[in-house]
This record gives structure tokens, C-alpha cells and sequence, in this order.
């Protein structure tokens, strides 16, 4: 009962350009259409508030705690749907410098748990393409930084 959603980007910018528009949490109504905020102090082991809107899906505010928080590599949390063990998601954003002025933006989620056969379908469709929309909106905006 495991599935994994992976997607990534090449980006035509430095990651610290990527960076700075992906950690500035308080823009993220402004341009990005999956994680419509994240709230709370963003520190390895603490717990924010997210939301996610996938396209034609119901949104989803939960509390993950932040498990990576390295500046211009890596940010993942691990969220639970009600109790651990019952849909969990491990999501990652990871930055990696091409060596010529670009960067690769990969963004991932493992789920784990009884409830990840019922909810296939729409991860496959609904959450990826919301992924997807988010790299092409903050390849957008790194592009122009």
C-alpha cells in the first residue's frame, strides 16, 4: 500500500533564485496553484499548516511536520490523513544545481497506508497535474527574478 508521485522541472536560473521564491511562503496565494499557503515557523521537527487545492479536487488543510529544511537543496514534511498509518504523505522538494546556471526542481510525495489503493486514481491524476502546474508557475517566477 505505497505510491509514489514524482515530477521535476529545468529551470533557467540559480538555486537561490529558485529558493527565494519557493520558501516565501506568505506569496504563495499569489501564484501557486496546489500549495495555497503554508503557515507556521517552517524548522526541522515542527508542525505547519498546509493547503493543497488539486485541480478538480476538493482542498485539504493538514498538519505536517517538517522532517528536511536545507536552504537552496531540500524541504519535505510528513503528513497524516486523520492517524499515522491511515494515508500518509511524505513530500519533498528537492533543488539541484545543473553546474551551468540552471536548476532541476523535483518535487515528490510518497503515501503510504490502507486508504492509498481508494485514493490511485486521483493521486495519479489530480495531485500529479497539481504538481505539475506548480513547477511550471515557480519556474515561472524564478525565470523572471
Amino acid at each position: 500500500m505505497e505510491k509514489e508521485i514524482k515530477t521535476e522541472i529545468s529551470i533557467n536560473t540559480t538555486l537561490d533564485k529558485v529558493w527565494a521564491v519557493l520558501i516565501n511562503f506568505d506569496n504563495y496565494p499569489n501564484w501557486n496553484p496546489f500549495i495555497k499557503s503554508i503557515k507556521g515557523e517552517v524548522k526541522i521537527g515542527n508542525n505547519i499548516t498546509v493547503r493543497i487545492e488539486p485541480p478538480k479536487s476538493k482542498g485539504m488543510t493538514f498538519k505536517p511536520r517538517i522532517l528536511t529544511f536545507e536552504t537552496n537543496k531540500e524541504m519535505s514534511w510528513l503528513g497524516h490523513f486523520l492517524f499515522s498509518g491511515l494515508f500518509d504523505g511524505e513530500h519533498k522538494f528537492e533543488l539541484i544545481d545543473n553546474g551551468n546556471g540552471t536548476t532541476k526542481f523535483i518535487q515528490s510525495e510518497k503515501f503510504k497506508g490502507i486508504l492509498v489503493p481508494l485514493f490511485k486514481k486521483q493521486l495519479d491524476n489530480n495531485t500529479k497535474k497539481g504538481f505539475e502546474e506548480m513547477n511550471y508557475k515557480l519556474k515561472e517566477l524564478a525565470e523572471r527574478k
